[in-house]
């Protein structure tokens, strides 16, 4: 009986025993859970440091990658390529009168095609954007006075006063090309819109000046052959604002080149190669697309006595039916390499001008094929412009980059003035002449492109 009850005492003690075992055993537990959860969180930071490790390599390859495919903001594009197309419109938009218009003042198709391929003047492309809308304005209300004054060589000056305003060609180009904002894989895709603007540009003009020329206006200061001036005049001054050209282009920062830093950069014999093969391209493309859209309003109204209007409209159907193609060129830009996109755009104006020279030989031109020939060169040519800078910036050194665009746009400017005198001349040296000149011209460049061709090679986009 006694061994049956115990004291209280030692039923308490029991008590605490259990519990106590019962804590032990929970703590123990407890320290084993928190062993684990910290054993599970070491591990999972020594995993993070290595993937951390792993994504830092990958992601400079990352970075790299990224920043051949950058662009700068969509507005700041929209800016330059909508400016660049509207001053493309002004340069041809005097094309289709622009020969009745000098001949009215007693001057020649040769004058006629001076004004056409006015020279633009180059300046530091930090001064304000402000100043080319200003000289364009100013310089077609100087074009569209010279009837009333009856002063032939004040055409001359509207046109040179609006060359001021071309210069932001020039600047719509190195801003397209700036490796600070733009990737190497992106540059060629911007110069094809650069040229969608520039078909826009030999599309909508002629068409206009033409069209105004047909409406015509009894009046000595606003009529046929001088509302082209008035008409670009009030586009130029209402449409256009030049507020958004004067904000800030987004970039990143980086530390400008000294001159001394310039002279390290060591170029080779085969980049030089490049730039004057580049620099020749470009002044072919737009010595002979000057100088057919100097020569088809004079040619056209002697063998098919067409009027300005439909020589302007004949020129227009040409770079309309050629704009889709531009446009598909800037979605299969990133395709294709640029020697290939130059050599496609090359050959086929080629083709035109053999193709215009058989009919000339053979005495068939006629509407079609005039249009057919016209179409190819307006087409490859157009095509051929789009990668001669993107291909040589490229290839070249960033600090280059201004030099090569200011080589460029100098080779542009001969081009457009000998191309248009070119055009303008043809009544003197004959059409077999005049495309037998085209056709050697182009046979120059393929030998300077075939001996260039490995060099010319570069990354797509």
């Amino acid at each position: 009986m006694a061994s049956a009850s115990l004291p209280i005492t030692t039923a308490i003690e029991y008590a605490d025993r259990v519990h106590q075992s019962h804590d032990d055993a929970s703590s123990s537990k407890s320290k084993e859970f928190s062993y684990a959860s910290k054993i599970s969180e070491i591990t999972g930071i020594v995993s993070a440091t290595r993937e951390a490790f792993v994504q830092r390599g990958d992601s400079e390859e990352l970075v790299t990658d990224n920043s051949e495919f950058k662009l700068p903001s969509r507005r700041s594009l929209f800016i330059i390529i909508g400016g660049n197309a509207l001053f493309r419109l002004s340069f041809f938009l005097v094309v289709s009168s622009a020969s009745l218009y000098a001949e009215m003042l007693g001057g020649s198709a040769t004058f006629s095609g001076l004004t056409i391929g006015i020279p633009t003047t180059e300046v530091n492309t930090a001064c304000p954007m402000n100043l080319s809308y200003v000289a364009v304005l100013v310089g077609n209300i100087l074009y569209a006075h010279a009837y009333r004054t009856h002063f032939l060589f004040l055409i001359l000056i509207g046109r040179m006063v609006s060359g001021l305003g071309f210069m932001c060609f020039l600047y719509s180009k190195r801003y397209c090309s700036d490796p600070r904002i733009v990737g190497i894989r992106r540059r060629t895709t911007l110069a094809s819109w650069l040229v969608v603007g520039q078909g826009f540009g030999f599309t909508a003009g002629p068409f206009l000046g033409g069209f105004l020329y047909k409406i015509g206006f009894p009046n000595p200061i606003f009529n046929g052959v001088t509302s082209p001036g008035w008409g670009l005049h009030n586009l130029i001054f209402k449409d256009v604002d030049p507020r958004p050209r004067e904000r800030p282009i987004e970039m990143s920062v980086r530390q400008e080149s000294s001159p001394q830093q310039l002279r390290h950069v060591t170029i080779s014999p085969a980049q030089w190669g490049i730039i004057v093969c580049m620099c020749y391209f470009s002044m072919t493309c737009f010595f002979i697309l000057g100088s057919w859209e100097a020569n088809i309003p004079v040619f056209t109204a002697e063998a098919m006595g067409y009027s300005p209007y439909k020589a302007g409209n004949f020129i227009a159907l040409g770079g309309l039916c050629s704009f889709p193609f531009l446009l598909l060129n800037v979605w299969q830009a990133r395709r294709f390499q640029d020697r290939v996109i130059l050599a496609a755009g090359t050959a086929m104006g080629f083709l035109g001008l053999l193709l215009m020279l058989v009919l000339l030989a053979t005495s068939k031109v006629t509407f079609g094929s005039l249009f057919v020939c016209w179409f190819l060169i307006a087409l490859g040519f157009n095509l051929a412009s789009t990668c001669t800078l993107s291909l040589a910036s490229k290839q070249l050194p960033d600090e280059w980059n201004g030099q090569l665009n200011m080589a460029l746009e100098y080779s542009n400017c001969v081009a457009r003035v000998t191309g248009a005198v070119l055009g303008g001349a043809r009544v003197k040296m004959g059409m077999m002449n005049y495309v037998g000149v085209q056709i050697a011209v182009v046979g120059l460049g393929g030998v300077m492109y075939l001996t260039l061709w490995r060099q010319l090679k570069a990354k797509t986009g």
